[in-house]
């Protein structure tokens, strides 16, 4: 099912050769998670399970900031009661897990403030690049919460180690784009006006990929971090390469030889 690009209030979506570029868009309040963006990444993510026109997503946030966590002025959703706190967190939630199922890898480009589920949208997606100035935190443990949701405790001690973890987690204390270099939180930190052209370039390369190949590259990363034992991991391992070798190999190697990009199929 090829869809052509929704049209939303909070989100901004762009289409660029296979590549889906996804703005969250309410600058003025710095991108703030509200009802509203809740239910429209929902159905973003939702529709890319069997959208292959998509290869590729580049998340990112519009105006100065990546996105400020949840929108303070709507937490009354969460608070009137045990039942209706239960299904507001499993909303967000679930936008973490559709991140994490649909087979396109997901680039975040970071700039200004992921703070709470900022942060977590970050460390939902494959990869993520920051901007010189970019500051990440778990703001859930500054405002009376666990810093315990919507899978940063799965997410961060795998990006960072669980001592790192463990001071963002219990504090809330922020890491600029300098020490989340340096710890793993992020891949690369560039200047603010060259953070979407890294970004393309890096989703470039992924869209260069065979289709199948990029798609199982994610399933299998997603697998094999929670896989029992190695011999598990290799099963699964064989299983997409012998899927990739019939359709793909030939012509692969002979762009390489060629030194020409490769033209893959995607039936």
């Amino acid at each position: 099912m090829n869809e052509a690009p929704r049209s939303y209030q909070t989100l901004a979506v762009e289409h660029r050769d296979g590549i889906d570029w996804l703005t969250l868009y309410r600058p003025e309040q710095f991108n703030a998670l509200n009802g509203a963006m809740m239910d429209e990444l929902l159905d973003y993510f939702g529709g890319l399970y069997f959208n292959h026109r998509v290869r590729v997503v580049v998340l990112r946030g519009a105006g100065k900031h990546f996105c400020a966590g949840l929108d303070l002025n709507e937490t009354a959703s969460f608070t009137s009661g045990i039942v209706a706190g239960a299904r507001g967190q499993r909303r967000v939630a679930e936008i973490i897990l559709r991140m994490r199922r649909c087979p396109q890898p997901i680039v975040a480009l970071v700039q200004g403030a992921a703070t709470g589920a900022g942060l977590a949208f970050a460390l939902a997606s494959d990869v993520r690049y920051a901007a010189e100035g970019a500051r990440f935190n778990v703001a859930m443990a500054r405002i009376g919460l666990t810093g315990c949701d919507i899978g940063i405790s799965y997410f961060l001690p795998r990006a960072v180690g669980a001592g790192n973890a463990a001071e963002m987690m219990m504090t809330g204390r922020f890491v600029d784009a300098a020490k989340a270099l340096r710890i793993g939180l992020v891949s690369e930190v560039v200047a603010p006006d060259a953070l979407a052209q890294a970004g393309a370039a890096l989703a470039a390369e992924m869209a260069a990929m065979s289709p199948l190949g990029l798609r199982l590259t994610k399933e299998g990363l997603n697998m094999a971090q929670d896989a029992g034992s190695l011999e598990a991991v290799i099963a699964l391992e064989d299983r997409g390469q012998v899927m990739c070798l019939g359709p793909f190999l030939e012509e692969g190697a002979a762009a390489f030889r060629e030194k020409r990009p490769a033209r893959y199929a995607d039936e």
